[in-house]
């Protein structure tokens, strides 16, 4: 608190409204004022007490010589008042420039060296920046010169795309109205080319003629996004097969279904499992067999059509959800698929081939379930029909006969 008051009081002094030449002038005016009172009393007194002239010449003489000693007494102190007070002033300042110098230089080092680029910017449809650090070359590729006031590009170019232009306008409108600080991530475009994707701090301010501006940090999360990436692909993906893994297949089920329902169209589910699968396992090695899953896993991908999704359920046992497909559809996909598989030998690593078939069970929405798990009860039960019929074919859940209770016995 102490300080912030000598601070006040500086200021103060160095904002002193009274200029050189006004104060020359109160000085000269009081000088002037004395001085004619000086003269009239004096002379008027002396002259009241010496009648000789010669005694009075004298002592006019002396008045004078006192009158200048006295005088030139009150200029040399007020003078050296004054120079102190000036020099002390002089001094004030050239340790306010040293100390700001040394803030700009602390500042400018530590923008230099953050991970990415501090800006301030007008709140414009270019995003025209006013300044930023030299962490910009290393962000965008651009020099902080290209980039400012839009000499060769402005920032809004830079962004990716218009659907993401439009949505970073939103936050910050939305952040700047209710007096908040915004933290958005957006793709952009680098000057060579390479999009990455970056992370944006800031806040609106108003500056001294009260435009709003937005100052803050743009920090390039290239890498983490494509750790979330992988973390999400790990999430949802059959690290084996690069198919969804169960979890997902679930869940696009449940989405399908609810589109289905919305709509009132149908939707068949595939249940596929391969025939003899054990029989390779044992025989040739389960990396022969997962070279075998990962060969049918991309047949199968390729049978379908784009909106259609593959997953694997565990093991050997595969869905395949077909949106808005009827009965007919539904068994002719399924055939086409098993006829795919039975014909063509399917390679192993140590240059090997085998023959492969599979079983395939089907079920419709809403003829054998409208539900996930009353949908996929009666796709498993088919596809278990199928076993029992031989393998090798396809069975629709309405016409699932045989043996369901024994389904050890009809795995393999």
């Amino acid at each position: 608190m102490a300080s912030t008051g000598v601070d006040k009081q500086r200021n103060r002094r160095l904002s002193d409204h009274r200029g050189p030449a006004r104060r020359a002038l109160w000085a000269a005016a009081i000088y002037i004022a004395v001085g004619l009172v000086w003269i009239v009393f004096s002379d008027r007194l002396v002259e009241a007490w010496f009648s000789d002239a010669d005694t009075l010449s004298l002592v006019q003489t002396w008045k004078g010589f006192l009158f200048i000693l006295v005088t030139g007494a009150v200029l040399f102190a007020a003078t050296l008042r004054q120079f102190h007070k000036d020099r002390k002033l002089l001094a004030l300042q050239y340790d306010q420039r040293q100390a700001l110098r040394q803030r700009e230089r602390q500042l400018s080092v530590l923008m230099d060296n953050l991970p990415g680029m501090a800006y301030r910017c007008r709140f414009d449809e270019h995003w025209t920046m006013l300044f930023v650090s030299q962490g910009c070359e290393r962000l965008t590729g651009y020099l902080p010169g290209e980039l400012v006031r839009n000499r060769k590009v402005s920032f809004a170019e830079l962004i990716a795309d218009p659907e993401s232009s439009e949505k970073v306008l939103d936050e910050v409108r939305q952040a700047v109205e209710n007096r908040e600080p915004f933290s958005i991530e957006y793709p952009l475009i680098r000057k060579d080319g390479r999009p990455i994707w970056v992370w944006e701090r800031g806040r609106g301010v108003e500056d001294d003629d009260g435009e709003m501006l937005l100052e803050g940090i743009i920090l390039d999360i290239s890498d983490r996004k494509l750790l979330e990436d992988e973390l999400e692909e790990l999430a949802t993906r059959d690290p084996l097969t690069g198919l969804y893994n169960r979890r997902e297949s679930s869940r696009l089920l449940e989405e399908e279904l609810e589109r289905a329902r919305r709509y009132n169209r149908p939707m068949a589910l595939l249940w596929v499992d391969f025939d003899h699968f054990k029989e390779i396992n044992d025989t040739y090695g389960h990396a022969a067999g997962d070279t075998v899953l990962k060969s049918i896993s991309k047949l199968l991908e390729d049978s379908v059509r784009s909106v259609d999704s593959v997953g694997r359920f565990g093991g050997e046992e595969f869905v395949i959800i077909l949106p808005e497909m009827g009965v007919g559809e539904a068994r002719e996909t399924a055939e086409r698929i098993r006829h795919r598989v039975s014909g063509q030998l399917h390679a192993l690593d140590e240059g090997q081939a085998v023959p492969m078939t599979i079983s395939v069970g089907v079920a419709v929405y809403p003829d054998h379930g409208t539900d996930g798990g009353t949908l996929c009860a009666a796709a498993d039960r088919a596809m278990y029909a199928a076993k029992s019929r031989g393998r090798n074919c396809v069975v629709m859940a309405p016409d699932a006969e045989g043996d369901h209770n024994d389904r050890k016995d009809a795995r393999g």
